[in-house]
């Protein structure tokens, strides 16, 4: 039972995560209102729900082995792709994260935060999806049994 709880919070998070980061994406295209901020930032904590979800399941999934054991994934080239991607999106994260942050803080202190770094947020939230995407990519041809030695 655990084993299909894990993989369907799994799967779950890919919905909430890829919906997440296309609609920060979009609402941070073009000339920005405040509308679109508030819709940014309630994308940005989902966003942040679901990289929690995959963290969580995958690594219990990974090191419990409740679906093939650990060394199957540490030896597909395929699992160390999708890894790869992961850790891509995380590294691209990095900035937008702090701005959004700072975009909190701003709101909290009444203030309108400066939007100068929205553009670039709206375009790496795009690559993300789209590396979420790939990832699919990977999990599907990996489900059937590629990547193995």
């Amino acid at each position: 039972m655990t084993r299909l709880a894990l993989a369907a919070l799994h799967l779950v998070a890919l919905g909430i995560g890829l919906g997440a980061v296309w609609a920060r994406s979009r609402a941070l295209r073009g000339d920005v209102q405040p509308a679109d901020i508030r819709r940014a930032l309630t994308a940005d904590t989902w966003w942040g729900v679901a990289a929690a979800l995959w963290l969580v399941t995958g690594l219990w999934r990974l090191l419990a082995g409740t679906e093939k054991p650990t060394e199957y994934y540490l030896s597909n080239h395929v699992f160390l792709l999708k890894m790869g991607l992961f850790v891509a999106i995380l590294l691209l994260e990095i900035g937008a994260m702090k701005t959004l942050t700072a975009w909190r803080r701003h709101l909290a202190r009444g203030e309108t935060p400066p939007l100068d770094r929205a553009r670039r947020i709206s375009t790496v939230s795009a690559i993300e999806a789209a590396l979420v995407v790939a990832m699919v990519g990977a999990a599907v041809i990996m489900a059937r049994g590629l990547g193995s030695h």
